[in-house]
């Protein structure tokens, strides 16, 4: 889905095209992230600042924006909710992830939400905001966002049941579109693809969620390319460099003391993007493509930023359920 390349001010972007771009406008934000008192803090932080638990990182893009403006990138709330009257594998996910991911998700989200609202011009979510699929995640998803959320999809979205899913998941376009249609019904934006001109900058979403992209999306984004304005590409799973890659590594496996030098080997996503062509050839191309200043993921739970390209620097955010979250002030 795409808008008029006009430029407009926060309240101007809702009134014309709420839903429709990449990012979603703090003065959309609902109210009640400002209104309930996340129990945590009073508890925990009883003398302390109301967002002081808030893990807030900051970066400075030099992109050649029209005007200033910030954002407030989040990613992987991971959003565990079920009603009762949901089935049997919904409620053992509910209670299993819910655990894993600590139980003060929807806090960490509105926590966030209500420090956007004051803080920022715009709010880009890259990715797995709910864990699976649930009616009680998708009215969590309308509750915080309403008709005006945008982002990209993450691999959690397209879960239905994770381990317990019959028949089994499946890291295929094929198993996208058992519920693609479903979750285009709740997230009104355009799941695979969308750009979004704000202030003279190309926000471009694309679904990447299982590492690989497809000729279509290639084909859309050269064509976005073709308008001469600087990018911002944001998306779930990052574009591995050597770095980004060992510093996953380094939060997920066990390994030891390693020297910076040191590079694990690839498997997993990172293998993903070097042995498909079609991804492998568009990652190359993008290191070359001079518009692209500034890539946005999430996925890995961690904070690390390396500089992607001679002109562009990718950033990824730290999980939104451990309260992380990264201002961008582009320039």
């Amino acid at each position: 889905m795409r808008e008029s390349d006009n430029l407009m001010d926060r309240r101007g972007f809702i009134r014309r095209a709420a839903g429709a771009g990449v990012l979603i406008a703090t003065s959309a934000l609902p109210v009640v992230a400002d209104e309930e008192t996340p129990a945590i803090a009073a508890d925990v932080f009883p003398k302390r600042g109301q967002y002081e638990r808030l893990s807030i990182s900051y970066a400075v893009v030099e992109i050649g924006a029209e005007r200033p403006f910030s954002v407030l990138h989040i990613s992987d709330t991971h959003l565990t909710a079920a009603y009762a009257h949901e089935n049997d594998k919904k409620q053992q996910l509910c209670s299993s992830r819910t655990t894993t991911f600590g139980g003060h998700q929807e806090e960490a989200l509105r926590d966030t939400l209500a420090w956007a609202r004051q803080h920022v011009d715009y709010v880009v979510h890259t990715g797995d905001l709910i864990d699976w699929q649930s009616e009680a995640n998708f009215d969590l998803v309308r509750k915080y966002f309403g008709d005006t959320l945008v982002g990209s999809m993450g691999n959690h979205e397209f879960s239905t049941d994770m381990w317990l899913s019959d028949p089994k998941e499946e890291k295929t376009e094929a198993y996208k579109d058992n519920t693609r249609e479903r979750l285009q019904q709740v997230y009104p934006f355009d799941v695979c693809f969308q750009s979004k001109v704000l202030h003279g900058v190309n926000f471009i979403t694309l679904d990447n969620v299982y590492s690989y992209v497809t000729e279509k999306q290639i084909e859309l984004f050269i064509r976005e390319v073709k308008r001469g304005l600087p990018i911002v590409l944001c998306m779930h799973v990052p574009f591995f460099t050597p770095l980004i890659w060992r510093a996953s590594m380094r939060f997920w496996r066990d390994n030891g003391p390693m020297t910076y030098s040191e590079v694990p080997t690839a498997t997993g996503d990172f293998l993903i993007q070097q042995e498909d062509i079609v991804t492998r050839d568009f990652i190359r191309y993008l290191k070359t493509e001079p518009l692209l200043r500034c890539i946005l993921a999430g996925h890995e739970h961690i904070t690390v930023e390396d500089q992607f390209s001679p002109t562009c620097r990718e950033y990824v955010v730290g999980g939104n359920f451990l309260f992380c979250g990264r201002e961008v002030l582009f320039l």
